[in-house]
């Protein structure tokens, strides 16, 4: 398979950790859920981890790589106080300050 369009996450967090079985088709997520969530690629997507916290989604249609990568965000979106989370390697997450103390 010729790999055209790719999609790159990183899992933020501590304790996060992504692998990758059978040739890319099934994917593993620990998320600090109480068990491992697992996603299996469809037809024409793959999705390989590099290091335990990036992962790679690649295939020749566009439109499904991306709704892939979607869906592998969607179980653990980045939240706004700190950041942590499955985002896209190029995207920026603007931080909410907390509570501040009175004085």
């Amino acid at each position: 398979m010729e790999a055209k369009f790719f999609r790159f996450l990183k899992l933020v967090g501590v304790g996060f950790k992504a692998r990758s079985e059978s040739q890319g088709r099934e994917l593993f997520l620990k998320l600090g859920f109480s068990h491992e969530v697992q996603f299996t690629a469809p037809p024409a997507v793959r999705a390989f981890c590099f290091k335990p916290n990036i992962i790679c989604c690649t295939g020749i249609d566009k439109d499904r790589v991306h709704q892939f990568a979607g869906a592998v965000r969607s179980c653990k979106p980045p939240e706004v106080y700190k950041g942590k989370g499955i985002l896209y390697i190029d995207e920026v997450i603007k931080t909410k300050p907390g509570k501040k103390q009175k004085k």
